[in-house]
């Protein structure tokens, strides 16, 4: 199923019922599962693991060199997850030495001229707004919104269902299920409204919330947080999760809101 005008190396490796449109490239050591469709001009460099059920909009370019001097050409990849779709002129970095790959999970969106630059990793189910910007070693968790025109600083985290408004420059570590804002980035309160179309129950949200009260809203350092949150949420779920992302930040994590910033 691939258009007469369309370059497809002959080592590359493509499944069933794939669609490969005019003026597309794919590269050697490529692999694209069932049902993908490749848009018109559309660049496929090598490394590049495409999942099944993708689809590639027009001017899109996939696992192309890292834009970092210390790449010297290295063998790495790109791995694209199955039923995620990329809208045009996205480009996806392949990986460097450093981790070896970049990542982007299943059913992700990622929409227009959006950059993931080299060594980031994409969870699942994550929606990437036009033209924000990705740079090297970030880590997305699963279910995360990045407001478009967006652009994260590099080998920040951003954790599972945040939400991150448009416009935000993140700096430091945005925790899981709050909502990030304003510049410099600031905690602007959790991410109900997401969590609610995922089906957490309110006694959970509610849950979440009474957390960040505690480290947001009760003039406490990290630390002191920290030490009430375990003592007042034993055996959470939601805690562990928040907690864990706290003492895993290297980059620290933003700031709570003020009407100052």
């Amino acid at each position: 199923m691939n258009h007469p005008m369309a370059y497809v190396h002959p080592t590359a490796i493509i499944g069933e019922n794939v669609i490969i449109s005019p003026f597309s490239s794919v590269y050697e050591d490529v692999e694209i599962g069932d049902g993908t469709w490749i848009g018109p001009n559309v660049t496929i460099m090598s490394g590049a693991r495409i999942g099944k059920n993708c689809k590639i909009y027009p001017g899109t370019v996939i696992s192309g060199e890292p834009q970092d001097l210390k790449y010297e050409g290295e063998k790495t990849l790109t791995y694209i997850g199955d039923n995620t779709t990329i809208r045009e002129c996205v480009t996806v970095n392949k990986g460097t030495n450093a981790l070896g790959y970049t990542k982007i999970g299943d059913n992700c969106l990622i929409m227009a001229t959006a950059h993931i630059a080299h060594d980031c990793v994409v969870g699942n189910n994550v929606v990437i707004v036009n033209a924000v910007g990705l740079a090297g070693h970030i880590e997305v968790g699963d279910f995360a919104f990045i407001g478009g025109y967006s652009a994260v600083h590099q080998f920040t985290k951003i954790g599972e269902h945040a939400f991150v408004a448009g416009a935000t420059q993140i700096r430091k570590d945005v925790p899981p299920y709050v909502k990030a804002a304003k510049n410099p980035v600031a905690y602007a309160g959790v991410n109900a409204i997401g969590l609610r179309r995922k089906g957490f129950t309110s006694e959970e949200i509610y849950e979440i919330q009474g957390i960040y009260r505690i480290l947001y809203q009760q003039k406490n350092n990290v630390s002191q947080a920290v030490e009430q949150i375990l003592e007042k949420f034993p055996n959470s779920h939601y805690r562990e999760v928040i907690l864990d992302f706290i003492n895993t930040s290297d980059r620290g994590i933003m700031k709570g809101y003020s009407s100052g910033v």
